[in-house]
């Protein structure tokens, strides 16, 4: 392993991985993280396994990872040929404050972190001055200054509007979402959010939005681009992620949390989403 001259910098509250060079062979492995991560690959190949999708990797890729969401990226070695890539990873939270004046952008954060993703790799990201900030960061990051909180997190919020704009035209070409129905998919998604751990009744969802049983769930799969029961699983299996990262609960007491599931069917919803069982994925958050 051949490292720039870069080793990990706190990023309150965070961390940041600045152009690492690696020309050996590594062991890769499925993970997760309990923060966002940022992957951006000046020069690679190979495959980023997100879940159950696998991606190709190219010269300057953009990689979104979402909290909890399991990934595994493999770089065969190969003759005259490294993978340099800067690896951000912080809690979303620290961003909150700094997004209540911006509330678009709030909105578009929101999305990338806890929303479904039409894919989390972008391509050809080099013509933007992302690059220029991932530097900027890094200086800022080791930098003794009092304010270096807040330049940090100015920092960041460049970052944030600079993905909103080229991640949103990717989204738009792949899914273009009318505003009326835009709007309908996220009064859905809010109802099905707060009472995903109740029994689903497409009827009271109606009934709550003053909607048709059949235009909702038409709508939902023609925007979202899946079924309100695959949202459903999704839902409950991330708040899953966050419990077997972060308590000591047991598989039937998650189960019964996330749904009042039994836990068969939830270790089986829980591999087919994430493609190991419920232990392994909590043996595997870092």
């Amino acid at each position: 392993m051949n490292r720039n001259d870069h080793t990990p910098k706190g990023l309150e509250p965070g961390l940041l991985m600045y152009k690492y060079k690696y020309e050996d062979d590594e062991s890769h492995w499925f993970h997760a993280h309990r923060g966002i991560e940022i992957l951006y690959i000046y020069n690679g190949h190979g495959e980023i396994m997100v879940e159950n999708q696998t991606y190709p990797i190219q010269d300057h890729t953009l990689v979104w990872f979402q909290p909890y969401q399991l990934h595994k990226v493999m770089v065969p070695p190969a003759p005259n040929r490294s993978y340099i890539r800067t690896n951000l990873t912080f809690d979303p939270s620290f961003l909150e404050h700094y997004l209540t004046a911006f509330p678009f952008l709030e909105k578009f954060f929101r999305n990338m972190w806890k929303g479904t993703l039409q894919r989390p790799v972008f391509y050809a990201m080099n013509n933007t001055p992302i690059l220029d900030l991932l530097e900027e960061l890094h200086h800022s990051v080791n930098d003794s200054a009092a304010n270096k909180e807040e330049d940090t997190g100015f920092l960041m919020l460049q970052l944030m509007r600079l993905l909103q704009k080229q991640v949103s035209d990717v989204q738009t070409e792949d899914n273009p979402i009318q505003s009326r129905g835009g709007s309908h998919i996220e009064r859905i998604t809010d109802w099905l959010d707060e009472h995903y751990k109740q029994p689903f009744s497409l009827e009271t969802l109606a009934a709550s939005l003053h909607l048709s049983p059949y235009h909702i769930s038409h709508l939902f799969k023609q925007y979202a681009g899946i079924t309100l029961s695959e949202y459903l699983i999704q839902r409950r299996v991330r708040e899953a992620c966050i419990l077997l990262a972060n308590t000591g609960k047991s598989i039937q007491e998650i189960a019964v949390e996330v749904g009042d599931l039994s836990p068969s069917y939830f270790s089986q919803m829980f591999k087919k989403i994430k493609g190991i069982s419920p232990d392994q994925y909590r043996k595997s958050i870092r």
